[in-house]
């Protein structure tokens, strides 16, 4: 481990003596502030623009002497940017739970706590490093169009049968992560074997039906929406809420059999420069409940342990070493195998 940091720490300062270009890829940046201000904040996230933008506006109301750099990259490219690269971000914000277990597990993240952090339930902070700030579930969105008469499914039992038994209406129109490159789709897939045995059998029947593979939810969101799928699983119910139009005869199904619900997390990495706007912007973040207007513009629903009582289908996917067991070697390289298998029918 000792050596392990230490190669980290080399590669981040060669880096930035260098100004080698880093080797991971980001979707986009935007810098909110005047780029003067006296304090700055780096962040590296996979949440949309549009979703982040309400909330880094609303802490920049309350902080105004600082200015927030923001990268947007997929999860797979944030751990690459962090746990590879030691690339110097101040807040490293997720989707990936199993990832940022394990850049806290392996030892680049930095302790932190306060009030507000304190008041996070058990199951939504890990070690006083990893911090989740919203609980997001998995759904299955629909367009109506490819259902005519037909039911649409409240379970995977059903949602299996519908598929099973109509393979012209929906051969090449069912929509869902690829696993081997999308870190959330890798997360939601393998919690999903965790809860039910129905998953790989749904899982083959998608594969017959030369399911079309995504690395995000936003492109399956809009191809349901545009008539190009049918259906899309396991997209995140917070995107699909915030970017379908209330007239496009879309449907967004919360499966009543369980709902995966991923808890989005901040961390402060051990190459943060910036400590003061890093740790005000986690208690900004795991306050987020208390600001409800902010949450509904951005979309991004808060930590709230009252809905989750009122559904006993939602299943928050807890932070902790839990989540580091698909991410070891033997067991990722087996899963993924199972999963070309059945989705690829290799």
């Amino acid at each position: 481990m000792r050596h392990t940091r230490l190669t980290h720490f080399v590669i981040a300062i060669l880096a930035l003596l260098t100004g080698a270009a880093h080797a991971f890829e980001t979707e986009g940046r935007q810098v909110y502030g005047p780029g003067t201000a006296a304090q700055m904040l780096k962040v590296i996230s996979t949440a949309d623009k549009e979703a982040f933008e309400p909330i880094i506006k609303g802490f920049q109301a309350v902080y105004p002497g600082v200015t927030v750099d923001y990268t947007i990259a997929s999860s797979t490219e944030v751990m690459k940017a962090i746990y590879d690269e030691g690339a110097p971000f101040d807040l490293v914000i997720s989707s990936a739970m199993d990832l940022q277990t394990k850049i806290a597990n392996d030892g680049y993240a930095r302790s932190y706590s306060s009030a507000q952090t304190d008041s996070l339930p058990a199951w939504a902070k890990w070690r006083d490093q990893v911090f989740a700030f919203t609980q997001e579930p998995a759904v299955v969105v629909v367009s109506e169009r490819f259902f005519d008469k037909t039911p649409i499914p409240e379970n995977r039992e059903e949602l299996i049968g519908l598929l099973r038994d109509h393979p012209d209406r929906f051969r090449g129109r069912v929509g869902t992560y690829d696993v081997r490159t999308s870190g959330l789709g890798y997360l939601f897939a393998t919690q999903d074997s965790r809860n039910s045995e129905s998953f790989w059998r749904l899982t083959e029947v998608m594969g017959s039906l030369d399911a079309r593979l995504y690395c995000c939810s936003s492109d399956m969101i809009s191809d349901v929406a545009d008539g190009k799928l049918a259906v899309a699983y396991n997209v995140l119910g917070s995107y699909a809420e915030g970017r379908l139009p209330q007239t496009t005869g879309v449907r967004i199904v919360e499966l009543n059999d369980f709902l995966s619900v991923m808890l989005r997390s901040a961390l402060i990495p051990t190459t943060a420069q910036n400590l003061g706007p890093a740790q005000a912007m986690i208690d900004y973040l795991v306050t987020l409940n208390t600001r409800p207007a902010e949450a509904l513009r951005s979309g991004l629903p808060p930590i709230d342990e009252a809905q989750l009582a009122a559904n006993n289908a939602m299943r928050p996917i807890r932070l902790g070493p839990g989540l580091l067991v698909f991410l070891d070697r033997l067991k990722r390289e087996t899963f993924l195998r199972s999963w070309s298998n059945a989705i690829l029918q290799q």
